[in-house]
């Protein structure tokens, strides 16, 4: 028999998954490590930590299985976009990854549209300047860590650190490379006026490929790591988002999905660039020869659930050990026990401040119209709604670029529940569908290494033979009509904090300046 490995390089942890050649999962392993917050607004992980989980991830599938690493045909790999990896020339990380989370580079996103002007920074890269994105975070480095930088000769990517690792080859591909704002998007090339502006030198960058593309082969020490057999083919993979596109079939004009995960996003694909030059949603290269994507981005979805579950929660946490089931279970059960609108309580997801469709470094979250009257569960549902207004806003943005939805599926651990399901059904007035494999982007990276291994024709075919949808929602149309008046009231709450957000982070400069605790 025949198999193919998909490895996803999460924000949380990195899962490992052997799929059949139908994509049923044989094996998967997750294995966690930690993300470090030394400022307020800061996210970094070790690099190394993610080759531990993937090493010993593939080599657990593999024992697990009893699979000969010879039937293995290919691995593809997913990421988190955006992450910044800095090598010397002998190949050692010099400093921890600088990630997609991290708000240290609003001075530097300022500089970036003196360096190249705003609209034509948006017109190549088919994006704003934005304080997640590499390039940024590129730039922060050369100003704040300059003996740093000059012993840089390789910047890489998070899963394109892995596929160094695997193969040695320093290669990414075009779906998470658009995300770094150095390439030409419609062109589905490296930038060289965006590189003079910024002046980062060519041969820092990996070669890019398709994401289908064969990058490399697994090398003789990385196959002893991992029991993975040498010369193994390693195709380019995708960014988390792109790859779950994949693995959720949504690589046809008019599918989108909706992920929650620790962010939250909205995924179409559309056979034409389309650009929101006002930049409140993102324009990437599709996993699929010749098409794009329309993406939007809510920094902390899942992150505000699982923040009020860690901090809130303690009551249902041991209820759930109690009931030997998973605590979101039991909140799930009390934001069930809420009508729709929470009884006038309302949510701003911006934790991590946010991207889409408010690029605001700056912005915090908001419980709005708290009282006396309201407990946990009323907190629980409102978190979940506001997660759910925040995806319904970056929808409206599509359709006024013109990019139309009519096939919406549902993935993510946040995927995994009927109430948020229901919401976010509700709200768009559309059904909501979800897999019978959830598996992902680890599955859209398996269809990938399918593509390049020749399994599979194509994309599209090889998603055609696996992807089948489970569970639908339908959408209940008086809770759409219930919740307009709190989703208007909710898109007009970020307009009217829009100043005070900008006040408070100028508070807490000051008081870190002046060596005062700050949370």
């Amino acid at each position: 028999m025949q198999y193919l490995i998909g490895v996803d390089i999460g924000t949380s942890g990195t899962k490992t998954v052997l799929f059949d050649l139908l994509g049923h999962p044989v094996v998967s392993k997750t294995v966690e490590y930690p993300l470090y917050q030394p400022r307020n607004g800061w996210a970094e992980q070790d690099p190394q930590d993610w080759w531990d989980a993937t090493r010993s991830g593939i080599g657990y599938v593999l024992e697990k299985s009893g699979v000969p690493a010879g039937d293995v045909k290919g691995v593809g790999l997913s990421g988190q976009m955006h992450g910044l990896v800095m090598l010397d020339r002998q190949g050692n990380v010099l400093r921890r990854s600088i990630i997609w989370c991290d708000q240290r580079t609003s001075a530097e996103c300022e500089q970036m549209k003196r360096l190249v002007g705003e609209k034509r920074l948006i017109e190549i890269t088919a994006n704003p300047a934005v304080t997640g994105f590499t390039a940024a975070k590129i730039l922060w480095v050369k100003n704040n860590e300059p003996e740093i930088y000059e012993k840089c000769a390789h910047i890489l990517l998070p899963k394109d650190y892995i596929r160094y690792m695997l193969t040695g080859e320093f290669a990414t591909e075009v779906s998470d490379a658009a995300g770094m704002q150095l390439m030409d998007v419609p062109r589905r090339c490296w930038s060289d006026e965006i590189l003079h502006a910024f002046q980062i030198d060519r041969s820092l960058l990996a070669r890019i490929y398709e994401s289908a593309d064969v990058t490399g082969k697994v090398h003789r020490a990385a196959a002893q790591a991992t029991g993975l057999k040498e010369g193994t083919v390693v195709v380019g993979g995708a960014g988390d988002n792109a790859a779950a596109a994949v693995g959720t079939g949504v690589v046809k004009s008019g599918r989108a999905f909706t992920t929650i995960g620790t962010s939250g996003v909205v995924y179409a694909v559309s056979d034409r660039v389309s650009i929101d030059l006002k930049g409140r949603v993102h324009t990437l290269c599709a996993p699929v020869p010749g098409k794009w994507t329309i993406m939007s981005c809510t920094q902390a979805a899942g992150l505000s659930l699982k923040w009020l579950r860690d901090n809130c929660c303690g009551e249902e946490i041991r209820e759930a050990e109690k009931q030997n089931v998973d605590p979101y279970v039991v909140m799930d059960r009390l934001a069930d026990s809420v009508p729709p609108g929470s009884e006038g309580l309302i949510y701003l997801p911006y934790l991590m401040g946010e991207r889409s469709p408010h690029p605001d470094p700056d912005c915090r979250g908001v419980f709005f119209g708290l009282s006396g009257f309201h407990n946990r569960a009323h907190l629980i549902r409102a978190v979940m709604e506001g997660v759910a207004y925040s995806q319904l806003e970056c929808i409206d943005v599509f359709r006024d670029m013109g990019v139309e939805i009519d096939d919406m599926m549902v993935c993510g651990g946040g995927g995994r529940s009927a109430v948020w399901r229901q919401m976010l059904a509700d709200l768009y007035a559309c059904p909501v569908s979800t897999l019978r494999a959830d598996e992902g982007p680890a599955l859209g990276a398996a269809i990938l290494a399918g593509v390049g291994a020749g399994i599979y024709a194509s994309v599209e075919q090889g998603c055609g033979e696996i992807i089948r949808k489970d569970r639908t929602q339908q959408p209940d149309l008086r809770n759409h009509s219930r919740y307009q008046g709190y989703y208007e009231l909710y898109r007009r709450l970020y307009l009217d904090l829009k100043d005070d957000f900008g006040t408070l982070s100028r508070l807490k400069e000051k008081a870190q300046e002046s060596g005062e605790p700050v949370s």
